[in-house]
């Protein structure tokens, strides 16, 4: 193909071409589909949606399995925190003898029964290091690394860029002075699997979003001793009221009323159930719990019993850390304890800027979309973005429905051009 070679002769002149070529054989490949970066069930999903109507794409994935986050960085007692309805991918229901809040193994068999459903074969071990739009040719050209010495990298050139690599991409670790001096165990939870390893010591758990309060948990139910720092305001809703899921209830009532209203609901009813969370150290936002979740995207916590430990004192809350010591944390308000261990639940942050070469859609800040949901989904000159909605895996459906949809009417136009094109040529040659 005449663009293939021009692609080759480009890269015989370019600088990061260059540099891969350096250590190992690089090989250039035409893709006619979308090429989709991230095997995440975002990726897992647009991907299906594309199979649906008919259109091919490719798949590439850092790590060695689809979902590397839920198999290789999440915690063993990790369930869904909304029911299974909510958390389906297009055309899939889960299976109906799983339970209402899927463990993560079942929800890990969901997802590579829904692969081999859709016959989604990703390219494993493919770390993406560059993708760039070259406007000379109208094609982006995505730069591979192979995970080992003996792989072979990559160049894969394809009309349209899908962006799958989600929020969650790399682990957000807080600079935090004297931590170095510790002495104990610091880990984020992306590397947190049981309390077992952590069974009699005594450890600070940092964050107090839905991980944090559940490796908490978890380290009661192994008889550590966690504390838990909550340094800013979060909502915390019992998991159901009135013998229904709080999500579900929630997105009931906004058919109905107005947000500012189903949120005084919330809160009323959540009062009613766990009382008042400020008398244990956790102040609520001014702005009620569907409120910040549309403007910021913070998730409210869906208690499962730890607040109960809380309340009892097992677990202790603490404020911010003022500076760690050996196997000790001075905290902002004077106090200090000791501790054998520190978990970060500081949460993930997006990954993109650091291989995508385009500056319109997302943002160099925080890697997200600049347009907020429901625009954030696509971008200009054939890139688009699935799982950066913030609205979890419900976002994630609606992105990868949208982007099939518009895609197919991109494939079904390009092709008549090209018919149109064929026959002109056969014409000349008559």
């Amino acid at each position: 193909m005449d663009y293939l070679r021009e692609i080759e002769g480009k890269s015989a002149h370019d600088p990061f071409s260059n540099r891969l070529n350096q250590t190992k054989t690089r090989i250039c490949v035409w893709i006619p589909g979308p090429v989709i970066v991230g095997a995440g069930p975002s990726g897992l999903a647009v991907s299906a949606c594309l199979k649906e109507k008919g259109l091919p794409s490719l798949v590439l994935e850092r790590s060695n399995c689809i979902a590397s986050l839920w198999q290789q960085k999440t915690y063993d007692r990790l369930r869904l925190h909304l029911p299974k309805q909510f958390c389906e991918l297009p055309f899939m229901s889960f299976p109906e003898d799983f339970p209402t809040y899927p463990s993560k193994q079942q929800f890990i068999q969901y997802l590579e029964a829904y692969a081999k459903k859709f016959d989604i074969r990703p390219v494993f071990n493919a770390n993406v290091v560059s993708a760039e739009y070259d406007q000379s040719l109208g094609f982006w050209r995505v730069w591979t690394v192979g995970s080992k010495d003996n792989e072979i990298d990559h160049e894969y050139v394809s009309r349209w860029l899908i962006v799958a690599t989600g929020e969650n991409a790399e682990e957000m670790v807080p600079q935090i002075e004297g931590t170095e001096e510790f002495g104990g165990t610091i880990i984020h939870t992306s590397g947190y699997t049981s309390g077992d390893a952590f069974r009699g010591k005594r450890v600070l758990v940092v964050g107090c979003g839905n991980s944090g309060m559940e490796v908490c948990l978890d380290l009661c139910n192994h008889n550590a001793f966690p504390s838990l720092v909550v340094r800013d305001t979060v909502h915390i809703l019992p998991r159901e009221m009135l013998g229904k899921s709080t999500f579900g209830l929630s997105m009931w009532l906004l058919k109905w009323l107005p947000m500012s209203l189903v949120d005084s609901l919330l809160l009323l009813v959540s009062r009613l159930i766990i009382g008042d969370t400020a008398k244990f150290g956790i102040e609520r936002p001014q702005m009620g719990p569907l409120q910040v979740k549309n403007l910021s995207g913070k998730t409210p916590v869906l208690d499962v019993g730890t607040l109960d430990k809380i309340k009892s004192g097992i677990i202790k809350v603490c404020p911010g850390i003022r500076i760690v010591r050996h196997l000790s944390v001075e905290f902002v308000n004077g106090n200090t304890e000791n501790f054998d261990a520190i978990i970060l639940a500081t949460g993930y942050r997006s990954n993109v800027p650091s291989w995508l070469k385009e500056k319109e859609m997302f943002s160099q800040k925080d890697g997200l979309p600049k347009r907020a949901f429901p625009n954030g989904w696509k971008g200009e000159s054939g890139l688009y973005a699935v799982g950066f909605t913030k609205r979890g895996l419900m976002g994630a459906s609606m992105d990868a429905k949208r982007i099939a949809q518009h895609l197919e009417i991109c494939w079904k136009s390009e092709a008549k051009q090209l018919s149109a094109a064929l026959i002109s040529a056969a014409s000349h040659k008559l």
